[in-house]
């Protein structure tokens, strides 16, 4: 798994970049938003989410910083929501109008981006509605401390055994009662008190 990938910009296009690092070059596809980002300077540092279109066909993605790559990694878990479509929301609006629909139940917004009907929209809202938060401010943020937390127990709760489906209910629950989740301890220890 590659985490990010810092090299000399090559080439850059509004919807893909060429980075050489240590002689090879890497093609990823990134948003309108990282591209507008990115200074046509020789230096380059973009955070990667690697994807499969089949399985000997693997497909790069570039972010311009973490948040945005979590987000993407948000839609992309949405059954119908692919690669392509993430990128094509991520580039149409901005992270925090996407954040902002989801938490409000915005559907017309995330209709208005080509290829989202409006099941796929109603989809996204269900789906990831728990996984937006919103802050104090009146914005709405991707926590992505939260998402490291609530994924990294998702995953040790499904290594002993228990459903995903099931575990995902128990985590939730946790969240509902106690609200943000510190560390991945008290919050495995907490959903193992609910399955």
């Amino acid at each position: 798994m590659i985490d990010y990938i810092e090299g000399k910009l090559v080439e850059k296009t509004p919807t893909y970049v060429v980075i050489d690092c240590g002689g090879i070059g890497y093609v990823m596809q990134i948003s309108l938003n990282s591209s507008s980002r990115l200074k046509d300077s020789s230096a380059c540092k973009l955070f990667v989410e690697q994807t499969y279109v089949r399985d000997d066909l693997p497909r790069f993605y570039g972010f311009h910083d973490k948040a945005e790559r979590a987000l993407f990694r948000l839609l992309i878990s949405v059954s119908g929501v692919g690669g392509n479509s993430a990128m094509l929301m991520l580039s149409s609006l901005s992270s925090d109008d996407i954040q902002s629909a989801i938490a409000t139940g915005n559907v017309a917004l995330l209709k208005s981006v080509k290829g989202i009907g409006e099941k796929t929209a109603q989809r996204i809202i269900v789906d990831l509605k728990g996984k937006v938060v919103k802050t104090d401010g009146g914005t709405d943020k991707t926590s992505i401390s939260d998402n490291k937390t609530k994924n990294e127990a998702l995953s040790a709760l499904v290594m002993l055994g228990f459903a995903k489906a099931s575990a995902e209910k128990a985590v939730d629950k946790v969240y509902q009662t106690e609200g943000n989740v510190v560390s991945v301890e008290h919050l495995i220890k907490q959903a193992l008190k609910q399955l």
